[in-house]
């Protein structure tokens, strides 16, 4: 189907102007509040030991999750397509789980599981080990949601490429570690490292499913977006903005970094 020029401009102010209707307006909207009282204003707000408190936190949790979910993610790949094991389909569906349920509810399953009546909760509690209104439980629920990226990204980059190099490595007489340090991580770099970068802005940016399991007690299982509903629900209206506009510019630091990452991925 040929769309005249007139068509075509008529769907870009379209699509223009939905995307500044849904995204750019109410972001736009934020970082206006944010600065209306000056910057040093808000830097007097993202200072405070409870904003730096939750913005530690919000990287700690993100540095566990993320690198577990590449190792996970890069495994299952290489599962889902260099194998012939039996369940690939029921994998898949366990993997994309997290797309499908709600945040609220992984945290609530953990609560069920690791919670103090939970299964877990009185065996943990015993040797010691709390996961519950602690560190361990908002990781948790931090993997469980970010689980799927660097699978669904690096899946379609294996089938791409194949396993005739792979192949000729092994009669060569390279080890199955030296093929895939030499031979598979190289090629699937990229997919690699753009699921690293959804996993990082998604690990950031988590609200349901860690509120659930934090406890939300201040200066210890405060996250930054929990920080920012902590703050609007007090009538901290200037440190709820000041605290979405650090949120807002990890963010855009994120999509630069995917911007990059895609164009040398396609690139090459």
């Amino acid at each position: 189907m040929t769309i005249s020029a007139p068509g075509r401009i008529g769907l870009r102010i379209v699509a223009l102007g939905y995307l500044a209707l849904l995204l750019l307006v109410p972001i736009g909207v934020v970082l206006y509040r944010t600065f209306e009282p000056g910057l040093g204003a808000v830097i007097d707000s993202i200072t405070t030991p409870a904003a730096v408190s939750a913005f530690w936190l919000t990287v700690e949790i993100a540095a566990i999750a993320v690198p577990l979910n590449t190792i996970f993610g890069i495994v299952a790949a290489l599962l889902l397509v260099r194998s012939n094991v039996r369940g690939k389909r029921l994998l898949e569906a366990v993997i994309d789980l997290p797309f499908a349920i709600s945040p609220v509810v992984i945290g609530l399953a953990l609560f069920l599981l690791y919670g103090r009546e939970g299964w877990f909760g009185p065996t943990l509690s015993n040797a010691g080990i709390q996961i519950i209104f602690s560190v361990p439980g908002m990781v948790l629920a931090t993997i469980f949601v970010c689980l799927p990226f660097v699978v669904r990204e690096v899946t379609p980059v294996l089938r791409e490429i194949g396993d005739e190099q792979e192949q000729a490595a092994a009669t060569l007489g390279a080890s199955r570690t030296q093929t895939f340090l030499r031979v598979t991580l190289p090629a699937i770099r990229w997919g690699v490292a753009y699921g690293i970068v959804l996993s990082t802005a998604r690990a950031i940016g988590e609200f349901g499913a860690v509120s659930v399991v934090s406890g939300k007690i201040a200066g210890e299982t405060i996250t930054l977006p929990l920080l920012v509903e902590n703050r609007y629900s007090n009538f901290d209206l200037a440190g709820a903005y000041a605290a979405s506009a650090l949120l807002a510019v990890i963010a855009l630091a994120t999509l630069l970094v995917m911007t990059v990452l895609q164009r040398k991925g396609d690139a090459r």
